[in-house]
């Protein structure tokens, strides 16, 4: 039976579809069957990002309301072996589909799936509600901005509220030479603000702009530093010890990091 991951994050453009495509791309290349599941009713992106759009015949409404088949409505990524993705529909609200409806859904789809991410809508309205329903984990996306910690703050206790406990964190669009000059927050104080468990960290790297322009997941570009850094994500995800850090990207960073782990710095 699959696992069921919520990926949300309180403010909007943080890169929470950018994660949920790349991290759930990579899970597919390490042999997963993973589904990705796009709950942002009314404004999706996941499709785009993922360059299936033009596949698009059933959405998830179209699911709950009985329209078709959930099989019917999945879209099967032919580049990757056991990728698929269920859109959500463009024009209806963001209460078309239930807290129940979508637990019910992840009930019966994750027999059949290792990995299933759900992409969340940004804002903790009713969009929020629905989309962590069926959720039994959740990863937290923030960019190291004061006003997105802030947000992501909010939501880890509502996860809390909800029952999904430990969440887990990734810091997106880091520049570390903004960091070193005191213009961007530091990853120690992101940490310490939010006390929960650290993921990965996202540099910065216009690749991400690219890759998501073509519909192409810049997980499989290896020269991309975030590219790296999604793969070693999806790896922590299946339990391997991975450096959260890379010793080049560090300078003087990873020791810190590590302390915060409690990692040794061999």
């Amino acid at each position: 039976m699959g696992e069921v991951y919520v990926i949300t994050s309180g403010k909007g453009g943080v890169g929470k579809t950018t994660t949920t495509a790349n991290v759930g791309t990579y899970l597919s290349v390490l042999g997963k069957r993973v589904l990705l599941i796009d709950a942002d009713i009314g404004l999706r992106n996941l499709d785009v990002v993922m360059g299936l759009e033009n596949r698009i015949v059933f959405d998830i409404v179209d699911v709950v309301e009985g329209r078709c088949k959930p099989k019917q409505a999945l879209i099967k990524d032919k580049r990757f072996d056991g990728l698929y993705l269920l859109p959500a529909a463009q024009s209806k609200d963001k209460t078309a589909v239930s807290p129940e409806q979508m637990k019910a859904l992840c009930e019966q789809l994750k027999d059949d799936f290792d990995f299933i991410l759900i992409d969340c809508p940004a804002g903790i309205e009713q969009g929020f509600k629905n989309a962590i329903a069926g959720a039994q984990k959740a990863i937290v996306v923030t960019t190291p901005e004061v006003s997105a910690v802030r947000d992501a703050d909010r939501i880890i206790g509502l996860l809390e509220a909800y029952e999904l406990h430990n969440p887990k964190l990734i810091i997106n669009r880091i520049r570390f030479d903004m960091v070193k000059r005191g213009d961007m927050m530091d990853i120690d104080d992101i940490l310490e603000i939010l006390s929960i468990e650290l993921l990965g960290i996202i540099p910065d790297d216009e690749k991400i702009i690219i890759s998501t322009n073509k519909g192409e997941p810049v997980v499989m570009d290896e020269k991309s530093r975030a590219g790296q850094e999604y793969r070693n994500i999806a790896r922590r995800i299946l339990g391997e010890n991975i450096p959260i850090v890379s010793e080049e990207e560090s300078l003087g960073f990873l020791g810190r990091i590590k302390k915060f782990l409690g990692l040794n710095n061999s």
